[in-house]
């Protein structure tokens, strides 16, 4: 038998409601009602995967715990950008040097008119993309804007670690 589900009441907000068979009850026309909205407030998805003591870094750690974290994860941030930043900067500039000593040597000719030319066009067509920023885009500086409110003291921390990563 097939339950009727009541309205929910002013109080609550509107529920979503999922129709499962009642294992209890061996017949097929038995189904029991479960509140999905209250289910997944329940069974928030880092309780599976990293156990029930799990939530917000705030919550878990004191003070001086998250900044040491934060502090070490910004250094190792920074100091990895420093280096392969200073990787890619060599490569970049080793491949435009080769191909100037390469054009001035008369191995290549480079028509400068028609790279300006396309420069420009790709300047135009990047300011016309740029102002119609993705949602997507949007959505990510939300939700990062978000993340670093609530763990304000882990933020400050990879903060430092990350400027101090670079200086190192």
């Amino acid at each position: 038998m097939l339950s009727l589900l009541e309205p929910p009441s002013k109080k609550q907000n509107s529920y979503v409601y999922f129709f499962t068979p009642n294992k209890e009850e061996s017949d097929d026309d038995s189904y029991e009602v479960v509140d999905l909205t209250d289910y997944a407030r329940r069974h928030q998805w880092w309780s599976r995967v990293f156990g029930q003591n799990s939530g917000p870094i705030a919550e878990k750690y004191s003070v001086a715990t998250q900044i040491m974290m934060g502090g070490v994860t910004g250094w190792c941030a920074g100091y990895l950008f420093q280096r392969v930043g200073k990787i890619a900067a060599t490569a970049i500039g080793g491949g435009f040097l080769l191909l100037q000593i390469a054009n001035h040597s008369g191995y290549v000719q480079v028509d400068w008119k028609k790279v300006e030319k396309d420069v420009n066009k790709a300047k135009k067509h990047l300011k016309k993309k740029a102002n119609k920023a993705a949602p997507e885009i949007n959505t990510f500086i939300e939700e990062s804007t978000e993340f670093v409110k609530k763990n304000i003291v882990l933020s400050s921390g990879f903060v430092g670690g990350f400027l101090l990563g670079l200086a190192s």
